[in-house]
Parts: structure tokens; C-alpha cells; sequence
């Protein structure tokens, strides 16, 4: 008997296994996590995100294309990005639309095709306008009419995919049981990082190539090129296998609401009103705030609490300043960059952008959206000091005493930066995933996507008076060190002073 409880008992003096067995262990499970969480049923929807990634083949062509060919500043550009913004402001229309009617009888597949004719319009008019052959009007009014339609299809398809992602997930068994809820909401969560994933894809897979394109062929050239891009998400509707849809009543007060609100924004467009823009935010605000209380009047007050608090902190994150277009110009002008090293920079990133949603993702989803966004900050102001230093000159003492210069600071810069790009939005995904309502899925999502796209409004509309205030263009960089001075310890300070504040009312 003695014998028996000694055989049975545990061995205790056995050794723990050494921390590398134990990383190899979690390395392994990290590289597995997302392997084993595809579905083929997930495919079509991956196909859309991806394909918005891919759009990413004329980036490049574009950016440099606009610095050779327009007269807009970086102050103007950034307030061109304030208007460009809006549409996904309000995708509360598409997601009501797409919820509640039906465009030749599918709420779901048509939709896709039309954000694509939409988006192979906006590339047309681009490659028209690059090679000459539309000329009825100016070359920026041209690129403004291009970049809104290629936005709008966006958008259009945005919406759809959101609401799939939340489709794509059985709730319930194949004996027709309701699966366990934690088993339902972790496969949401691993839809929304298998989405990034594609969309990382599809960024990685154009991103050297985009840089090569630019420089040997004309920007005409690779508009035109940008055509196959909407093929990709058409494809991808075309394996859509859904069940039937649930179909709501159209909801006016949304609907008319959101109808009424592109009313305004477009009649405060057109009609150059002073103070538009800011207008437009502080109405876009009110809106889709009494918007959201509508619909969260569902949940519980503990769910209600968590989703607001997780929201305003994203929010904060999202809405600081960027430097804007005179920091390009100013690598293009002064550091000797073309479009072949910016397609190398974008490849890099691209890969190790994919690579850190991949090994991190897990990790990311367990995490409450306060600490995410908290490493995040600190990480990314320390990343922005090789921006500080290029734009001091740091790279000339580099290049005579170490032997290393601007081109490979960048390098570095964008290799340590690009894991952390894409992961902040993942936390408030899977938490807006799991309380979807079922038959209003593509307005709750469009919803809260619309309030964390106001972020990118403030964010365009902060960028543009810093920009204001601190002259830059075309050859005339003298104030561009103090802006990204101003732009890095701003976006240090507010989001870190809101996590502070509200991180354990998000968790």
C-alpha cells in the first residue's frame, strides 16, 4: 500500500524545466496560435483585408507624385486628410444600409462589389490625372475627387467586413447546442487578429515592390497597376458562404441622423465655411455619441463602463499629432531618400509589423486595453528619437565617426518601430466583437469604429495648427525640428496622463 501512494504521488523533486524549454514553449505557442485559429470559412473575409492592405502598391507613386505635381502644403494635406477622414466618421450610414437593406437581394456581397467599382474609379482619375489625359479640371481638385471616391469604397467594404467578422463565428455546435460563451468569444477575438494579419499581409506583399514600381515606371503606370487591388476583395465576395442574414428594420434616427450629418459635412465643404472642419468635429462627436447611448442601452452597466472607459483611452491614443508631409519632404530633400529605399522602409516595416501581431497577438487579447496602450506610448516615444536625431543632423557625426548614416538610422528606426502599428486597435475590436447584437452587427461595429476615426479627425486637425504654426514645405524645413520636437512629447504626455487617469475603470 505504501508502495502504491509513493507511485501515485507526484514527483516533487523533479527539475523545472529551464527558462529556454519555457520560451521555446511559448514561442511555439504564439507561432501556432493564429495557424490554428484559421477556418477556410474566414477566406473571403481575409480576402477584403487584405485587400485593403494591398492598396498600399501606390502609396509611394502617390506620395511622391503629389510632392512633384500639386501645390498643396503639408498644412493643406493635412487638412485635405480632416475631409478624407469624415467617411469613416459616418459609417453608421453604410452599416445601416448594409443591416437592414438589401441591394439586389444581398446585404453582404454587392456591397463589396460596389466599394470596388468605387475604389478602380478613384485609381482611374489618379492614373489620369498623373498622365495627362484628364484635364477638366486642376490636378489637385483631380486627386481630391480620386482620393475621396477610393475612401468611400473603403468604407463601403470596411462595413461589410466587419459585420462577417462577427458572422463568420458559429454560436453554436454541430448538434445545434449553444457553444460555451468563452469559446465564442475567444474565436471573435482571433478574428479580429487574423483581420490585422491579412491586412499586414497585404501591406508586406506591395510594400517593396510599390518603391521598385515608383522609380522605374511612370506614376501613370502604377495607378494603373493599382486596378488588379479591387480584383482581390471581388474574388473574395465571390466565395462569401453566409448563412441568411438577419435582416432589422431600417432605424431612422440613426439612418436620418447619420444622412443629416453628410448633409452638413458636404454643404460645409462646398461652401468653404470658416471653422468648417472644426464644425464638422464637434457635430460628428455629438452625433455618434447620442448615437452609440442608443445602442449600448442594451448592455449591462458593467459591460456599458468597460466599453466607454476602453474607448476614451483608444481614443486619446489615436487622436495625437503626426508631423505631417513636410517630414517626408524633408527626408526626400535633405537626406537623399527616393522612392526605391521608401519602398525598402515600407517592406520592412510591413514584415515586421505582420511578424509582431503574430507573436504578440495572443498576449494582446488577454491584456486589458489600458496596459496595451500604455507600453505602446512609452515604446513609440522612444522609438521617435531617431526621427529627432535625423532632423538635428545627428546622422553626419554618425556617418564620420561610426561609419553609419541617415539611411541606416532609419533602417533601425523603422525595424524596432513597426511591431507596435497595428496592435492597439486589437483590444477594442474583440471587446466590440463579443457584444455585437445579432441582426445590427455592421451598425454596432461601424458605430465605434466611427467614434475612434474622430480620433484620426482630432489627430488631422491637431496636425494641421501645428503645422500652421510651425512653417514647413517645399525646400523650407528651418522649423521642422521643433514640430517633431512638439509632436513627440505631446503624444507622450496626454495618452499617458488618460491611462493614468481611467485605465483601471477600462479593465
Amino acid at each position: 500500500m505504501i508502495v502504491e501512494q509513493t507511485a501515485n504521488r507526484p514527483d516533487t523533486d523533479a527539475p523545472e524545466p529551464g527558462w529556454p524549454a519555457v520560451a521555446a514553449e511559448r514561442l511555439k505557442a504564439a507561432l501556432l496560435t493564429p495557424v490554428r485559429a484559421m477556418r477556410m470559412r474566414y477566406l473571403p473575409l481575409l480576402m477584403v483585408y487584405f485587400a485593403y492592405g494591398a492598396l498600399g502598391l501606390v502609396a509611394i507613386a502617390e506620395s511622391f507624385w503629389i510632392k512633384q505635381a500639386l501645390t498643396l502644403t503639408p498644412a493643406d494635406l493635412a487638412g485635405l486628410a480632416v475631409w478624407l477622414t469624415l467617411p469613416w466618421t459616418i459609417k453608421m450610414v453604410f452599416g445601416q444600409i448594409v443591416d437592414s437593406v438589401a441591394l439586389l437581394g444581398s446585404q453582404r456581397r454587392v456591397y463589396v462589389f460596389l466599394g470596388a467599382a468605387l475604389v478602380a474609379t478613384g485609381l482611374l482619375i489618379l492614373a489620369g490625372a498623373a498622365g495627362g489625359w484628364l484635364a477638366f479640371a486642376s490636378l489637385d481638385v483631380l486627386y481630391v475627387l480620386a482620393k475621396l471616391a477610393i475612401v468611400v469604397g473603403i468604407v463601403l467594404q470596411d462595413v461589410v467586413a466587419d459585420a462577417m467578422s462577427t458572422e463568420v463565428v458559429d454560436r453554436e455546435a454541430s448538434d445545434g447546442s449553444p457553444r460555451p460563451k468563452a469559446d465564442v468569444q475567444r474565436e471573435l477575438g482571433m478574428v479580429q487578429v487574423l483581420g490585422r494579419l491579412a491586412l499586414s499581409f497585404g501591406i508586406f506583399a506591395v510594400s517593396g515592390i510599390s518603391g521598385w514600381l515608383a522609380q522605374v515606371i511612370s506614376y501613370e503606370a502604377v495607378f494603373l497597376l493599382g486596378l488588379a487591388i479591387p480584383l482581390i476583395s471581388i474574388t473574395g465576395a465571390l466565395l462569401v458562404r453566409l448563412e441568411a442574414v438577419p435582416r432589422k428594420p431600417i432605424d431612422w434616427r440613426i439612418l436620418g441622423g447619420g444622412l443629416a450629418f453628410g448633409a452638413v459635412v458636404v454643404g460645409l465643404g462646398a461652401g468653404r465655411v470658416p471653422f468648417g472642419q472644426e464644425i464638422v468635429f464637434l457635430v460628428s462627436m455629438v452625433v455618434v455619441i447620442a448615437m452609440l447611448a442608443r445602442v449600448v442601452r442594451e448592455l449591462d452597466a458593467e459591460t456599458r463602463r468597460r466599453i466607454f472607459f476602453a474607448g476614451l483611452i483608444i481614443f486619446a491614443f489615436r487622436a495625437m499629432p503626426g508631423v505631417g508631409e513636410g517630414y517626408r519632404w524633408f527626408t526626400i530633400d535633405v537626406l537623399g531618400f527616393n522612392e526605391a529605399f521608401y519602398g525598402t522602409l515600407a517592406q520592412i516595416g510591413a514584415g515586421l509589423g505582420m511578424l509582431g501581431i503574430w507573436l504578440l497577438s495572443d498576449a494582446i487579447t488577454r491584456r486589458p486595453v489600458a496596459q496595451v496602450l500604455l507600453w505602446l506610448t512609452v515604446i513609440g516615444t522612444v522609438l521617435s528619437l531617431p526621427n529627432i536625431a535625423l532632423v538635428y543632423g545627428l546622422h553626419e557625426w554618425t556617418q564620420t565617426t561610426l561609419g553609419f548614416g541617415a539611411r541606416t538610422i532609419a533602417l533601425i528606426d523603422t525595424a524596432a518601430e513597426s511591431p507596435f502599428a497595428q496592435l492597439s486597435m486589437i483590444p477594442l475590436l474583440t471587446l466590440i466583437a463579443i457584444h455585437a447584437p445579432a441582426g445590427r452587427r455592421a451598425t454596432w461595429f461601424a458605430l465605434m469604429a466611427s467614434l475612434m476615426n474622430l480620433a484620426l479627425v482630432a489627430r488631422e486637425l491637431q496636425t494641421k495648427y501645428l503645422n500652421q504654426i510651425f512653417a514647413v514645405d517645399r525646400g523650407q524645413y528651418d522649423e521642422l525640428a521643433i514640430l517633431v520636437v512638439t509632436v513627440v512629447a505631446i503624444g507622450f504626455a496626454v495618452p499617458v496622463a488618460v491611462i493614468l487617469a481611467f485605465g483601471k475603470r477600462a479593465t
